[in-house]
């Protein structure tokens, strides 16, 4: 399943629209239909956004850093990086010892 994620600007610049994948070709099937139900019911994109608001509110925080802030699991807030980033809203910066679980990782900044 591929979704499209809008956002007219941020930061008065626009975002890229975004259409990626939610589950590898190589996932089995029950992974598409839950990627498919997490899509269509927005909360895909509705965690997008949320993510984008916590790299902008604690810039500089690993995905497990950012997860504190957040009703989102760690998981959920990893997996949305990645696409706020192809939108253009954020982007890595330098690795560092991540202060939850002590594993190098990098960090994220707004954009």
């Amino acid at each position: 399943m591929i979704d499209t994620i809008r956002q007219s600007t941020m930061f008065d610049r626009p975002l890229r629209v975004i259409d990626t994948p939610a589950a590898r070709s190589t996932d089995p099937e029950t992974s598409h239909i839950a990627a498919a139900e997490h899509t269509a019911s927005g909360k895909r994109g509705t965690n997008v956004a949320a993510v984008i608001d916590l790299v902008r509110l604690h810039p500089g925080c690993t995905s497990a850093e950012l997860a504190r802030y957040s009703t989102l699991t760690r998981h959920e807030v990893a997996r949305r990086l990645p696409e706020a980033e192809t939108a253009g809203a954020v982007q890595k910066g330098p690795k560092r010892r991540c202060n939850c679980n002590g594993t190098l990782a990098v960090v994220w900044i707004p954009a």
